[in-house]
């Protein structure tokens, strides 16, 4: 009998080893997994917060591809008018490296918006309506010159070379606004 009960301790003892072997191993895995999962998760949130201080410093431009979320952050920024329904097919571009910097956009929008704009910004009818500063603007196909030449332009200055232009097709209702300063 007690050679059974030695068997029986040395089984037991075997078994204990086993299983406490198999829960170290199980406990040592989900913490790697956990560790990974920890890992992942930090540099998810840097990636997302790197992101948002390089965007307050450079903010995006998506002269691309048209309703980017860059694209519709940058024109509540310098448009300063809701973000309605009506507000489609946003294109921007920025040229702000040197030392004068300019901004474009290109928007659908309806006649109430335009109005909007037009107040927001204390932009007046340009009787001249002769110099549209097309050099300083890049060449895209929702930029063209040959059309916006057409359309009669509304402008504004602060009288220190800071310049707002802004055109609108009512037929198409298309808008082209150009922010620059020399």
């Amino acid at each position: 009998m007690f050679t059974e009960m030695k068997r029986f301790a040395h089984i037991a003892f075997i078994t204990l080893l086993a299983l406490t072997t198999c829960a170290c191993n199980h406990i040592e895995d989900k913490a790697k997994a956990l560790s990974s999962e920890v890992k992942e998760q930090a540099k998810k949130e840097l990636k997302a917060q790197s992101r948002k201080v390089v965007d307050k410093v450079f903010p995006p431009f998506d002269y691309k591809f048209p309703d980017t979320e860059p694209n519709k952050a940058r024109f509540k920024d310098f448009l300063k008018v809701p973000l309605t329904e009506d507000i489609q097919n946003i294109y921007c571009f920025d040229d702000a490296i040197g030392i004068n910097a300019s901004y474009m956009f290109s928007f659908n929008c309806s006649p109430t918006t335009s109005k909007n704009i037009i107040e927001e910004h204390q932009l007046g009818l340009d009787t001249l309506n002769n110099y549209n500063a097309f050099g300083l603007q890049e060449d895209f196909a929702w930029w063209d010159k040959n059309h916006i030449a057409q359309l009669q332009k509304y402008s504004w200055t602060d009288g220190n070379n800071y310049f707002k232009y802004y055109w609108y097709d009512a037929k198409t209702q298309k808008a082209y606004f150009f922010d620059f300063d020399l």
